[in-house]
């Protein structure tokens, strides 16, 4: 007899998820969200087409997601009218810190209040210095890192949701998300120690096969720290979003030794790409791809230009 539980865990980068814009004195003020014509109706289509992505999530796997990793919401708003759309209401409770990215843009991470108890929450954050030309030094700030300690099926989980710095530039971006990647990673092997359990989910902006991601996986002497599911994925060519032609799978799940141990209690079952067809383009010379919200300034009034990404675990009952 098989005693456990069906779960699964997402994390999603929803594309810009801001409340709407005022309305401005004068047609070329900057607005908050730097959306073209960005308004309540917009707005409040995106958050009902999100809510219906969690919910055809739960329609295909048989479960709303425990938890979800967000990435590209502004504010503690957007969650509050997200986790209110009658789909959803009174399922998730929420954890967000408002970071001091220069688009505003955070993470966030939601989760069951029924089965997901939080004994920790916090934002870790990396501040850079920069050179420019003229030798003036300036702060470069980025996306906090949020940290969330919880309880699930009595083991502690360590959530730690990203969206690491972008490529852009010939990558100029890449020596901070080493440094965020290796700072992470030191925390988690403290973690490790205590025999405490860590998922790290987000928007990498790598690839799972390039060099700063595999690194993560052992430890200066071998041991292994984290194990990523979503290379096989790459090499099967799942991509959560697009760049040009080019398939990219920047959005990911690692997760600590512990989930594959016959003796730890929540089991690595399987990961996706959620590439349902209901979020996908309907242009054809677009097939296969997520269906955005913006294509620059052009409003298209789709779901986000990623996919969904999800891991499939059992929660053995003890």
């Amino acid at each position: 007899m098989n005693n456990s539980t069906h779960e699964v865990m997402m994390f999603y980068n929803v594309e810009n998820l801001f409340p709407p814009d005022p309305p401005t004195s004068h047609k070329f003020d900057p607005t908050p969200s730097g959306l073209r014509s960005w308004n309540e109706y917009r707005y409040n289509n995106k958050i009902f087409k999100i809510a219906y992505v969690i919910d055809w999530v739960a329609e295909t796997y048989g479960k709303h997601p425990l938890t979800i990793g967000l990435s590209e919401i502004s504010s503690s708003k957007v969650l509050e009218d997200l986790t209110a759309v009658e789909i959803l209401k009174d399922r998730y409770d929420f954890v967000h810190f408002n970071s001091l990215d220069e688009r505003g843009v955070d993470t966030a991470l939601l989760f069951d209040r029924e089965k997901v108890e939080v004994l920790h929450a916090e934002p870790i954050t990396f501040l850079f210095e920069v050179e420019e030309v003229e030798k003036e030094e300036y702060i470069d700030t980025t996306r906090d890192v949020l940290w969330v300690k919880t309880k699930i099926n009595s083991e502690i989980v360590n959530f730690f949701v990203l969206h690491l710095p972008s490529k852009r530039e010939k990558d100029v971006n890449k020596a901070k998300r080493d440094y965020i990647l290796q700072s992470i990673k030191e925390k988690a092997e403290e973690l490790l120690q205590s025999n405490e359990a860590t998922i790290l989910c987000g928007d990498f902006n790598e690839n799972p096969n390039e060099d700063s991601l595999r690194k993560l996986e052992n430890n200066k002497d071998g041991k292994n720290i984290f194990f990523n599911p979503f290379v096989k994925l790459f090499h099967k060519k799942n991509f959560s979003t697009y760049y040009h032609q080019d398939g990219l799978l920047f959005d990911q799940f690692l997760l600590s030794p512990q989930f594959t141990q016959v003796n730890f209690p929540i089991k690595y079952e399987a990961a996706h790409v959620f590439n349902h067809q209901k979020l996908s383009s309907w242009d054809r010379k677009f097939q296969g791809r997520p269906f955005r919200t913006y294509v620059g300034s052009r409003y298209l009034g789709g779901y986000s230009d990623h996919y969904p990404v999800l891991v499939e675990i059992s929660l053995q009952q003890q």
